[in-house]
């Protein structure tokens, strides 16, 4: 649960202001609001955490990537690829903007795989959506040199993996766009939430505009009275959301620490297990530690081992099964069933995209053999002891 487990008095602190205001907006009111900015330092202090020159902060991490998408000038007639093992508003951002979302395949980072992106390339392809999913980096190295080879766009999907890193270099910023969620379950939370990096000045602009109606913000005139440049819509991260932010920005360091510090216990637990291979992650020191990933050789052995575990009340997941975050497992999407009749699946000057099982050979054997255990910031000695004795108990299956 991450952030959430640390929720108390630091984040009261931040919003109590705000109740003796009455001021929850995002802008203007700037007399009433009594010089206070919440989502703007919230905003500051996420830049200046993770070395970028500019953030935004917005309603969710998913709002963030159809923004980001937009910013990019991504949509009709353009294709993106994006990893098969991914939370669904990737690819619904994707459709969001009108572009056609293109399903990779992913390598033992459990994230998009470098070498199936040539594979899925053609003279429609825009961007690549690299995601880090449960915690660790793909492999942006050799995701960048790609893109660049064949001059795609790179909109990191950070969502899962706030504060990781690889080879120095934050996730979110690696790219030309990075988005963040803050939703209940990440790494830190608002509730609700997400934020956009970049380092592109005019993508930024843009992004900001059409986050909030095409208001160009300038704190010359009031808001009624100032330019606009482009249209938008309502985006918007209000004030109670940017307060909690910043309580929560300053424990993250506390937060990956504590999950690195578990995750490091709970891996030496399963090493001993004969045949267990641990997921591979790029950076080791980079890994934000939220999930631990690890597989077994068979599939029948990683269901037997996780319902031995879960007997002993550990849960895991093998994503293979679940049905938000597997492209093939998602009914809607595969049946084309959209909100609207006219979008990228139906409009005919599209190539027909197929999301095949076939197609993603090493995701249908990776995700069916990997179990995936939760990490959390609180995890007392009984309950690590706890954890061990279910691993040891559960092993005898294998």
């Amino acid at each position: 649960m991450a952030g959430a487990e640390l929720i108390g008095k630091e984040e009261l602190k931040e919003i109590e202001a705000l109740f003796k205001t009455g001021i929850f907006a995002r802008y203007s009111l700037d007399r009433e609001r009594q010089g206070i900015w919440k989502v703007r330092d919230f905003e500051k202090a996420f830049a200046k955490y993770f070395g970028a020159r500019y953030a935004l902060g917005v309603s969710s991490g998913s709002t963030a990537l159809k923004i980001a998408l937009t910013a990019l000038d991504v949509g009709p007639g353009d294709e993106v690829i994006c990893p098969a093992f991914t939370f669904m508003a990737t690819y619904e951002a994707v459709l969001e903007v009108g572009a056609m979302p293109v399903m990779a395949d992913i390598d033992d980072t459990l994230n998009l795989d470098p070498d199936d992106i040539p594979n899925k390339i053609t003279p429609r392809t825009r961007a690549i959506i690299p995601v880090h999913m449960c915690g660790a980096p793909a492999r942006m190295d050799r995701i960048m040199k790609v893109a660049r080879k064949h001059k795609l766009l790179v909109l990191e999907d950070n969502a899962q993996a706030c504060g990781a890193s690889i080879q120095g270099k934050m996730t979110g910023t690696i790219g030309r766009m990075g988005i963040f969620s803050f939703d209940h379950y990440k790494t830190i939370t608002t509730g609700e939430g997400g934020m956009i990096l970049t380092d592109d000045l005019d993508l930024y602009h843009r992004a900001e505009w059409y986050h909030d109606h095409g208001h160009d913000h300038l704190s010359t005139v009031s808001r009624a009275l100032d330019g606009r440049t482009i249209l938008g819509f309502n985006y918007r991260m209000n004030e109670i959301q940017g307060g909690i932010g910043l309580a929560q920005l300053r424990k993250l360091n506390r937060v990956l620490a504590a999950q690195r510090k578990n995750k490091t216990a709970l891996a030496a637990m399963l090493a001993p297990i004969p045949g267990l291979k641990f997921r591979a992650v790029p950076d080791p020191e980079g890994d934000s530690a939220t999930h631990l990933a690890f597989n077994l050789p068979t599939e029948t052995q990683a269901k037997a081992f996780q319902k031995a575990l879960a007997a002993e009340g550990i849960g895991t997941t093998i994503f293979k099964e679940n049905f938000w975050h597997y492209v093939p497992n998602w009914e809607h999407f595969l049946a084309k069933s959209t909100a609207q009749t006219k979008t990228a699946f139906n409009d005919p000057r599209n190539r027909k995209v197929t999301y095949s099982r076939k197609a993603i050979p090493h995701a249908e054997d990776l995700l069916g053999r990997t179990l995936i255990l939760g990490i959390n910031v609180k995890m007392p000695a009984v309950r690590m002891k706890a954890i061990g004795k279910a691993i040891e108990k559960a092993a005898k299956v294998l």
